[in-house]
């Protein structure tokens, strides 16, 4: 996510942290470098300008708190002033308690609407509210059947219809959408913002009156995002942004400064193709993830959404104690899973970007366990449960059955026998799980201070 800018900014903070003076040609320097970092992602100018003024001033005016040293200060007014950049903070989306509430998305063509909507009703689907999903993109051939296509694998009804008329398509529904708690709706984008499109969303607004007015704005924008959001706000009073494509090589910056045009606040970012790959945008969480400082509130998240509180409690004594078994590693191995590829995992865990480990590392590893995951499908419910009987013969079998090796297979078990063997060892050292889940739920981390 935003990798360049991420790597920039790292290597900025660095040379302030391992400088040896702390002068006005240091602060300069840093500023400078800060600019060009934004710049070259596409943040606006006159953003990138107001923000590097605001640290310079803060930088030299500020004196830092007694426990805090004048480096750590500045890294500190860095955070916190592109925390502000980016929103402050987090604004959760509030459904309320009237049926539908209703959710309309805008946007180019490209952008990830339609994409956008099957996360964002699996997101809520997920928190057990009913969800439906309207197409009223008209002009998009294939629109209309790619979100009945996404509405079915989340199993949620999809109203689409062959008219060429959205207002009507909507009448010809209305009456249905009473039976369900939330109506994400579809709506037409164009390659830019013409005026045939501005009155269409004019028209839709002033019929659906929706609760919510998304944005969907694509990390490949750039420098148009500001003009092109402030377009879409006065033609229907844009109340949030998804920024979408997160995870691509595009620059990114533009998406997210956009929606400083609107003044709405970005709601949600897409980070993936995957329909869990949608995360609710929190400002201070971004920008630790930015500098390397990992996002224990998302991670926290992830967790909770791939297992629950209780699963995780057993499950870490099991492991403390060293009487796991392999069908423990397996449900392990599954709940990773859900929470998404090991690269973006160890991106929110405090302190890990700064081991510097090399890509290809975390993509080996990665391949192992989805290696790892195949064998263990192949087990039988005792050799899961009972790993001490699976002989040479029975290894020959899985490795069949898995269309692994049987070195792979020994190379697992040997990891088995001696995590159970360390975990052993540290038998007497047990912490206490609930006091433990109970002092990071809900933390965010707290920058360098």
């Amino acid at each position: 996510m935003l990798e360049k800018l991420s790597t920039s900014l790292k290597g900025t903070l660095s040379k302030v942290a391992k400088s040896i003076f702390l002068d006005k040609n240091l602060i300069e320097e840093l500023v400078k470098e800060l600019q060009r970092s934004l710049l070259a992602s596409d943040v606006n100018v006159s953003l990138v300008f107001e923000l590097s003024e605001k640290i310079k001033t803060r930088a030299l005016k500020e004196k830092p708190p007694k426990t805090v040293s004048p480096k750590e200060h500045i890294i500190k007014i860095v955070y916190e002033e592109l925390v502000n950049l980016f929103g402050k903070k987090s604004y959760e989306l509030k459904i309320e308690k009237k049926k539908p509430f209703k959710i309309m998305f805008v946007g180019l063509y490209g952008s990830g609407k339609t994409t956008s909507i099957s996360k964002l009703a699996n997101y809520y689907t997920k928190k057990n509210y009913k969800v439906a999903t309207l197409g009223l993109d008209i002009h998009r051939p294939a629109a209309p059947e790619q979100l009945k296509q996404l509405s079915d694998q989340i199993n949620i009804p999809s109203f689409i219809s062959k008219e060429k008329d959205s207002i009507k398509i909507y009448k010809e529904f209305e009456k249905e959408f009473s039976q369900y708690d939330i109506l994400l709706i579809d709506t037409a984008g164009r390659d830019a913002l013409s005026d045939d499109l501005i009155k269409e969303l004019s028209s839709l607004n002033k019929k659906i009156k929706p609760d919510e007015t998304l944005l969907v704005m694509s990390a490949d924008i750039g420098q148009t995002a500001l003009e092109q959001a402030k377009k879409f706000h006065e033609t229907c009073n844009v109340t949030g942004v998804i920024a979408t494509k997160m995870d691509g090589t595009a620059k990114g910056g533009g998406a997210l400064t956009g929606a400083a045009a609107t003044k709405a606040p970005i709601k949600f970012i897409g980070t993936g193709e995957k329909i869990n790959d949608l995360e609710t945008f929190d400002p201070t969480g971004f920008v630790s993830r930015l500098l390397g400082m990992g996002d224990l509130k998302t991670l926290l998240e992830k967790v909770e959404d791939a297992m629950s509180e209780e699963e995780a409690k057993d499950l870490g004594k099991k492991f403390l104690k060293g009487d796991f078994n392999l069908l423990d590693l397996y449900e392990q191995m599954e709940a990773m899973s859900k929470m998404g590829p090991i690269s973006k995992v160890t991106e929110l865990i405090p302190g890990f970007s700064q081991l510097k480990l090399p890509k290809d590392v975390l993509q080996v590893q990665e391949g192992k366990l989805k290696k790892w995951k195949f064998i263990l499908d192949s087990l039988t419910q005792e050799e899961l449960e009972n790993p001490e009987i699976i002989t040479s013969s029975r290894i020959q079998r899985i490795a069949s059955g898995s269309g692994t090796t049987t070195r792979e297979i020994r190379e697992l078990l040997k990891q088995y026998k001696q995590s159970k063997k360390v975990m052993k060892l540290m038998k007497g050292k047990e912490p206490n799980m609930e006091k433990l889940m109970k002092k990071f739920k809900g933390k965010l981390p707290k920058g360098f201070t």
